[in-house]
C-alpha cells in the first residue's frame, strides 16, 4: 500500500464521483479506478458501492476513511516537524521581559512557540529595560518586552499595549481611599531607582500631580516583591494597572488612577531581518 493509494481513496470518498475525483487529482478516470481496485484487493475489503448512477462508501469504507484522515493528519505533522528541522528552526530563542509585564500572555507565547517549533529551546530572562536594550543591540536577546522610552538605532520596536497606573494598598489597613492624595503621608514601596530609573521617575511625576513627594522607604527590582511588601502592610505602591489580573489577593485593593498617566509596553527585537520565529512571536502577541 502506497501513500498515493490513500490520497486517491480520500479523493473518491470526498467527491463520491470517480470523474470529479480524477479531475481533482489531475489524472484520468481508468487509472484511478485501477488504483482503488488495487487498494481494495490489498485490504481485502470492498470500500465503495458503484453503479451507473452513484458511488457510496460501504461501512468498511466509512471506517477506513475515518481512520485514514487521522493518520494522514499525523503524517502531515511529522512532515512539518521534519521540514522545520531541515530549515534549522531549532536551537535557542531568547526572550527578555520586565517583571511588571509578565502575564498569562507571555506564558501562552511560550506554549505557542513550543507547539509551532517543537525543537526550539525557549529561554526567558527577567531583565530591566536598559539591560534588555543593550542585550538586543548585542544580539544576546532575540525578543524583548520593555517599557518606553526605547532609544536605539539598533533595535526595532512595536507598541504592544498602553498600560495605565493604579494605587495598590492593603485594604485591611486603609479604608475609604478615594484617590492617591489620601496616601501622601504613608510609606511607599517603589522599583529600585537604579534598576528602573525612568519608571521610578514616572511615579514621582504622578505623585507631584497630587501635590506631594512620596516617602519611599522600601525599594525592589521585582514587581512580585513589591506586591508582597504591600500585601503584608509594609507600604503602598503605584503599579501598572494590568497587574490587577495576576495579583488577585483578598487583602489587596487596586485604585485606578487617571488614564492620563500611562506607560507604553513595547515589543522589541534586534534591528536585523526578522526571523520566522520572531515574526510568529510578534504576530501572536499583537493578536
Amino acid at each position: 500500500m502506497e501513500l498515493r493509494h490513500l490520497k486517491y481513496f480520500l479523493a473518491v470518498a470526498e467527491e463520491l464521483n470517480f470523474t470529479k475525483a480524477a479531475e481533482k487529482l489531475c489524472i484520468s478516470q481508468p487509472p484511478l479506478s485501477r488504483q482503488i481496485k488495487e487498494l481494495e484487493n490489498e485490504i481485502g475489503a470492498k470500500l465503495f458501492e458503484r453503479n451507473n448512477k452513484k458511488v457510496t462508501l460501504t461501512e468498511a469504507g466509512k471506517f477506513f476513511k475515518h481512520e485514514i484522515v487521522g493518520q494522514l493528519q499525523d503524517l502531515e505533522s511529522v512532515v512539518l516537524k521534519t521540514r522545520k528541522i531541515s530549515t534549522h528552526v531549532n536551537g535557542e530563542y531568547r526572550i527578555g521581559y520586565i517583571s511588571s509585564t509578565f502575564s498569562n500572555k507571555i506564558s501562552e507565547l511560550v506554549q505557542f512557540l513550543t507547539e509551532k517549533y517543537p525543537f526550539l529551546k525557549i529561554k526567558l530572562y527577567e531583565v530591566s529595560t536598559s539591560k534588555q536594550i543593550l542585550a538586543l543591540e548585542q544580539n544576546k536577546l532575540d525578543l524583548g518586552i520593555v517599557r518606553a522610552p526605547l532609544i536605539s538605532t539598533k533595535v526595532n520596536s512595536k507598541l504592544w499595549f498602553k498600560d495605565a497606573y493604579a494605587l495598590v494598598y492593603n485594604n485591611t489597613l486603609f479604608e475609604n481611599v478615594k484617590d492617591l492624595g489620601d496616601m501622601k503621608d504613608k510609606v511607599f514601596v517603589f522599583f529600585n531607582k537604579e534598576y528602573a530609573p525612568m519608571f521610578y521617575n514616572s511615579l514621582l511625576e504622578i505623585c507631584a500631580q497630587y501635590k506631594f513627594t512620596p516617602n519611599v522607604v522600601h525599594e525592589s527590582n521585582n514587581i512580585n516583591s513589591i506586591i508582597q511588601l504591600v500585601r503584608h502592610g509594609l507600604g503602598v505602591s503605584i503599579v501598572p494597572r494590568s497587574l490587577k489580573n495576576s495579583h488577585n489577593y483578598p487583602e489587596l485593593s487596586f485604585l485606578d488612577l487617571d488614564r492620563h498617566f500611562s506607560t507604553d509596553v513595547l515589543i522589541a527585537r534586534p534591528n536585523r531581518e526578522a526571523s520566522e520565529i520572531s515574526n510568529s512571536a510578534i504576530s501572536f502577541l499583537l493578536e
